[in-house]
């Protein structure tokens, strides 16, 4: 379950040595990092897609994945998803904390599912403390 950077690349490096990922986009717009531009990779010549072509940032962390448009707010969704984890080894998100909790994808609903499950959550400031609620971007990182 993907956006920023934190996941993307992680799970890139995951793809690359040989896991079989599935990352997880919004149904209509796909992942938000695709508009991140410029630069922008043009789409082929005969493409069903138009506009400018998908962002370099886009195309730099996401090799060796297949994607799936899914909405977590439906309940289908989330069925999808419980479908999905019952036969996944890792789920990586990078969420602020407890916002997955909603949609029933939080660590205790998926490891009811799948005991064997482990649960990455990467965040900007931890599960714990007074700036959990934070998003941290690479920007703050690196300042």
């Amino acid at each position: 379950m993907a956006n920023s950077l934190q996941q993307p690349y992680c799970t890139q490096i995951l793809g690359d040595l040989g896991a079989e990922v599935i990352k997880i986009e919004h149904p209509t717009r796909g992942d938000d990092t695709r508009a991140w531009g410029p630069p922008y990779a043009k789409y082929a010549k005969g493409s069903e897609l138009s506009g400018p072509g998908e962002s370099a940032y886009f195309i730099s962390v996401n090799r060796n994945k297949k994607s799936v448009g899914l909405s977590f707010a439906h309940k289908s969704g989330q069925e999808i998803l419980h479908k999905l984890a019952k036969n996944c080894d890792v789920l990586v998100e990078n969420y602020l904390p407890d916002t997955l909790k909603k949609y029933r994808l939080d660590y205790e609903t998926l490891s009811g599912i799948t005991p064997s499950l482990v649960y990455a959550s990467i965040t900007g400031y931890g599960q714990t403390g007074p700036y959990r609620s934070r998003a941290g971007y690479d920007v703050m990182v690196e300042a």
